[in-house]
């Protein structure tokens, strides 16, 4: 007998249910992801439909199994095709990079490139794959700059543009969902790490974004489902809810870096190293030259929730590769009290402050960054920490008055 891939998923499927929580089976009973609830619903939301979905290597059950995986090895759901972003469907690529257009070898289903797509371009992938319904399953970090929002703005629009319906799996936000932070996006700095005015750090899950984007930024509303979590707090963090981490892309490689991740990814826009090619990227702050004297200062600011370790490193990639280089570590020993976007700020300040060789990267990057020029240019003329926060004040109570009526969860 010749079995199908399909046949040997369901097999390889069903021998992990007999060891291993299944799909919807969660460690807490009442906390649910919204795959979980939505293979506990039957696949409801999906029925008669073609679906492709829009996912990466964080788009799995709580026993590490991709959601593609056991998807296209249940005969409730008709899944015809993968959508893959940035760094790719399974994860090979680096930043900057995909996988491109290829059957997958582990379904046979075939996956369609979206990195750098958007608007007609990516509808017509829509269109040409044959779907019915696009489904979205990415963990998010939180972060304004954090690209895999705008692959679901891109997707949700290009959606409306190919007539297709959307739905968004939802996940927790793993640095809590608690307030927004930070400067907001002015339209004319609009790029792939910021397509619209939302704050740096945006506090929300994908579905309530999806909710956002649907009702203030697209042209025209997609149709829309949202399938929801159960039993998730705005207060809590990532190791509350009992799930495995996968890195959602190679230099995110644990929640820790998820939560410093709004504030320090900053530093792309200086000479200064952001820790890749290092165990600890973004949490790890460098460049030749820098001496003691930086974690001195950001101690002496008194930062809620975190402390400042003189350190130093050598990138195995990126900048400095190979060169070791000074600078500071974060320490966040109070996660609740921590303001990351703030720490990010003061710690830009007291780089310049320490270190005569800080400088911008030429293409003034931080102002895509950041969403203006406000921030470097204040610092450039020597503004302080609450200086420049109070800078981003007004825009920000109004994104905030605009967020709340999007927010879903308590």
């Amino acid at each position: 007998m010749r079995l199908s891939r399909r046949t040997l998923l369901a097999a390889a499927t069903a021998t992990a249910s007999l060891t291993s929580a299944s799909p919807t089976q969660a460690a807490h009973p009442h906390r649910r992801t919204g795959f979980e609830n939505l293979a506990a619903s039957g696949y409801s939301a999906l029925d008669g439909q073609k679906v492709g979905i829009v996912t990466n290597p964080t788009g799995v059950t709580r026993d590490v199994r991709h959601i593609v995986d056991v998807m296209h090895a249940d005969e409730r759901v008709n899944l015809t095709a993968v959508f893959g972003p940035e760094h790719g469907f399974r994860g090979t690529a680096q930043a900057g990079g995909s996988e491109g257009r290829y059957d997958d070898p582990a379904t046979g289903l075939p996956v369609h490139d979206t990195y750098l797509k958007s608007g007609r371009p990516l509808a017509d992938v829509f269109t040409a794959s044959g779907v019915d319904t696009v489904v979205f399953d990415i963990q998010d970090v939180g972060a304004r700059f954090y690209t895999y929002i705008w692959t679901l703005y891109d997707c949700m629009e290009a959606a409306q543009l190919a007539g297709k319906r959307f739905v968004v799996l939802d996940r927790p936000n793993p640095v809590t969902g608690r307030e927004a932070l930070g400067p907001v996006l002015h339209r004319e700095f609009a790029t792939f790490v910021g397509r619209q005015p939302i704050s740096q750090a945006h506090g929300m899950t994908v579905a309530e974004l999806a909710r956002l984007f649907n009702g203030e930024f697209l042209s025209a509303p997609v149709p829309l489902d949202t399938v929801l979590m159960t039993g998730w707090r705005r207060s809590e963090f990532y190791d509350a809810w009992d799930l495995p981490w996968v890195p959602p892309s190679p230099n995110m490689p644990t929640p820790d870096t998820a939560l410093v991740y709004s504030g320090t990814c900053l530093f792309e826009g200086t000479n200064l190293s952001e820790g890749r090619g290092t165990t600890r990227p973004f949490e790890l702050l460098g460049a030749e030259g820098i001496d003691g004297r930086w974690a001195a200062a950001a101690n002496e600011l008194g930062l809620p929730g975190v402390h400042f370790r003189e350190a130093y490193f050598a990138p195995a990639f990126s900048k400095f590769q190979g060169k070791t280089v000074g600078g500071v570590q974060i320490h966040v020993h109070d996660r609740p009290a921590y303001d990351p976007v703030r720490t990010g700020i003061a710690l830009l300040v007291t780089a310049r402050k320490t270190w005569s060789g800080f400088g911008w990267r030429a293409d003034n990057w931080i102002d895509r960054l950041t969403g203006s020029t406000l921030v470097r240019t204040m610092i450039d003329g020597g503004a302080g920490t609450d200086e420049v926060v109070a800078g981003w004040r007004e825009e920000l109570a109004a994104f905030r008055r605009t967020r709340k009526n999007y927010l879903i969860y308590r």
